[in-house]
């Protein structure tokens, strides 16, 4: 499995770019399975780090989409909005929002990302 080493990392899978653009990592949309359904935070929204701000649902199971850091949602991804499927295929191309951070998270470079994926 590929790691991105630009990324920023969360424990919870997602990951972070010039602390702004936000996604799902390989690892978690493998996890999923078939993503089918998206519930994307509304742009002006503030969000807190490590709560919940919206949610992934796959043919196993719903998930809670956490928020990286805090800061309020700029804009979300139209096009993963339309095709939750696209995540599968590269979830790393496919963002699904960004926002504007105001307080970072404890968040993983990656070799520590890379060390927490291999203890699991």
């Amino acid at each position: 499995m590929t790691v991105p080493p630009n990324l920023q990392y969360t424990r919870d899978h997602e990951w972070i770019a010039d602390l702004s653009t936000v996604g799902i990592t390989r690892f978690a949309a493998d996890a999923l399975g078939d993503i089918v359904y998206l519930d994307l935070p509304e742009p002006g929204r503030e969000v807190r780090a490590g709560e919940p701000c919206g949610e992934i649902e796959s043919t196993k199971s719903v998930s809670d989409l956490l928020a990286p850091a805090d800061g309020v949602v700029e804009e979300v991804n139209p096009a993963v909005a339309a095709d939750p499927a696209l995540i599968n295929e590269d979830p790393y191309a496919n963002w699904l929002f960004r926002m504007r951070v105001t307080g970072a998270a404890d968040l993983l470079d990656i070799e520590a990302y890379t060390a927490l994926i291999g203890s699991q």
